[in-house]
């Protein structure tokens, strides 16, 4: 029986790839994609959203349009039009416009709609949160029972040693720290952090790429396309130690749900520094135990880039082939 999968995401690049594995792979069912400003706008993430579930035939999978702001914040804790250097997302994946318009009903309403339901018969659902946690935030604040319906939370967010918006902090639980906090306290019974620490040791090359483009498929041919982007991103930006490569961080967080192995993972206490001058957005991963604070979260410190391959490679191989079509910007 496939697995329940709910994703909450903010769709620029990785999120788009991310979309497509959980889309194409047998093993999970894509029951709906949430939505939240983070990358780009909530209306861009959502017509972004749609339009690859469009490219890959998934137009079945509902679009849920979710929080526009952080959850008590007007804005990020710096306006992303004052930082500078690293942008690689562009607004709008160069894809056919979406056809027809998303779902009425708002991210928070379907996540309690959904979490109610499971209540009502017993199962649980997985979440795979790949943006900012406000919609996340405000469901658990609306109906604090939604954790218990929860098998497993992946959160793909934070740095011990990384960071990528600031010197201190990565971005989505930068963009919202309070819902972050908020959603690492809330007590879901299996929460895993997959931080940069762990995204930065799976990355992709433009071999990779090549042979995600030999697969033939809309979406190996866009997946491709898209790494393609984030390494010319990275590399001009923030270059890894082998140039030429970039991670896809949230594609990492549905392969792990594939495969087990593609993650090594310790048990740790996470808080979010929401106040810091100079650390606002921090992820405080207690790794040695300082605090003695109970543990709430597997923390993912490593991943292996040939495993989270052959979830790509698997997933994106097995569909007729796709026309041609830039997919970048």
């Amino acid at each position: 029986m496939a697995r329940r999968v709910v994703l909450d995401c903010d769709t620029g690049t990785d999120d788009a790839v991310a979309i497509m594995l959980a889309g194409l792979s047998a093993e999970l069912e894509l029951a709906a994609v949430t939505t939240v400003r983070g990358n780009v706008p909530v209306d861009v993430v959502t017509e972004n959203t749609r339009r690859v579930l469009q490219l890959i035939g998934r137009s079945d999978v509902p679009v849920y349009e979710g929080a526009a702001r952080p959850l008590e914040r007007d804005d990020f804790p710096v306006p992303k039009a004052q930082l500078t250097g690293f942008e690689m997302h562009g607004t709008y994946l160069d894809l056919p416009p979406a056809s027809g318009p998303p779902e009425d009903a708002s991210a928070t309403d379907f996540l309690i709609t959904e979490a109610r339901r499971h209540l009502a018969d017993g199962s649980r659902f997985t979440l795979v949160a790949t943006g900012p946690l406000t919609n996340v935030a405000r469901a658990v604040r609306s109906f604090p029972p939604m954790t218990h319906a929860i098998d497993t939370i992946v959160v793909m967010g934070g740095g011990h040693a990384v960071s990528n918006v600031t010197a201190a902090a990565e971005f989505n639980l930068w963009a919202d720290p309070e819902a972050a906090a908020e959603v690492l306290s809330a007590g879901f019974s299996d929460l895993l952090l997959v931080p940069l620490d762990a995204t930065h040791r799976a990355l992709l090359s433009r071999d990779d790429c090549s042979r995600l483009r030999a697969a033939g498929t809309p979406a190996g041919i866009a997946s491709a396309q898209l790494v393609e982007q984030r390494i010319v991103g990275h590399d001009d930006s923030q270059p890894m130690a082998e140039r030429g490569t970039a991670p896809v961080h949230d594609a990492v967080c549905v392969a792990a749900l594939l495969d087990r192995r593609l993650l090594t993972t310790v048990e740790a206490h996470v808080d979010v520094e929401t106040q810091g001058r100079l650390t606002v957005g921090r992820s405080v991963i207690d790794l040695h135990h300082r605090t003695g604070r109970k543990p709430n979260a597997r923390v993912a410190v490593d991943a292996s880039p040939v495993r989270l391959m052959a979830q790509l490679l698997n997933a994106f191989s097995s569909r007729e082939p796709a026309p041609d079509g830039p997919v970048s910007r």
